[in-house]
């Protein structure tokens, strides 16, 4: 992304202005060694990105790197603990020396809390709110602040939930929070950083096949049948929105939740 500047002549747009190449750029994806994540790290990488596949999971790690290879991309793999703030700035610090500064940030790392609010132990809670809360949001700020200084645009597409807007119980209060706390942060950053021409979005998935998800599927049971389209929707339905939201072709959108659900949930 060349470096704006506010005082330029007008922009001239191609017919119709809808590019989703990434080449050039470099996306860092939290929890890409699993689930949504290496959906994501693979798209972004197909698109033309050199990706940072980030996790805790090094034996992971190496695996979605040579997935990524094989495709005909490029990625390297860096670990990273969200819930802990110096491996955050050593993840973002590794990821420039590997391939340059980042441009494009994916917060999608996320843990249920998967218990009846009152039966939470502290520790949980503490773990969920690092992991889904304040790792995003100290990640988004150290990318932020070197985009800021080396007068760069970018872009922050943080993966929120369904249930940070609608929630209908079945243990999973505090992860619910922590999605809408995700939404809200996506929008008051977007407003902090608009000047820079760093651009904050989200998605909020509802029911989407996932590690997370088939995890709650072993718990509670396959609840598919209850949904208005009888289906969980595949990770692959997620592409053309993740592009948009980290490509030219959402210049102007910052601030924006889009909700991702098959018409699953209520508004």
């Amino acid at each position: 992304m060349a470096t704006h500047d506010d005082k330029a002549a007008p922009q001239t747009y191609p017919l119709p202005h809808s590019s989703n190449d990434l080449h050039g750029h470099v996306a860092l994806v939290t929890g890409s060694t699993a689930g949504l994540g290496r959906r994501f790290a693979r798209t972004l990488a197909a698109a033309g990105a050199t990706v940072i596949v980030t996790g805790r999971r090094e034996n992971l790690l190496s695996e979605v790197v040579d997935q990524i290879t094989a495709d005909g991309a490029t990625a390297h793999g860096v670990k990273l603990d969200m819930t802990n703030e110096q491996s955050i700035i050593d993840a973002v610090d590794a990821a420039e020396a590997a391939a340059g500064p980042v441009t494009i940030l994916v917060n999608n790392a996320g843990i249920p809390d998967a218990q009846r609010a009152e039966k939470l132990p502290t520790d949980l809670i503490d773990r969920v709110l690092s992991t889904n809360l304040r790792g995003p949001f100290l990640l988004s700020c150290e990318v932020a602040r070197r985009l800021i200084d080396a007068e760069t645009p970018g872009r922050i597409v943080n993966i929120a939930s369904m249930t940070g807007h609608h929630y209908a119980g079945g243990g999973a209060a505090l992860y619910s929070v922590t999605k809408s706390a995700v939404v809200r942060m996506t929008e008051v950053l977007a407003v902090e950083w608009a000047r820079q021409h760093i651009n904050v979005n989200a998605i909020s998935p509802g029911a989407f096949h996932s590690e997370m998800m088939d995890g709650m599927v072993d718990r509670v049971g396959d609840f598919s049948h209850k949904l208005p389209r009888k289906r969980m929707c595949d990770p692959a339905q997620l592409d053309s929105t993740l592009l948009f939201l980290c490509s030219p072709a959402s210049d102007a959108v910052t601030g924006t939740v889009i909700k991702v659900d098959d018409g699953q949930l209520p508004r």
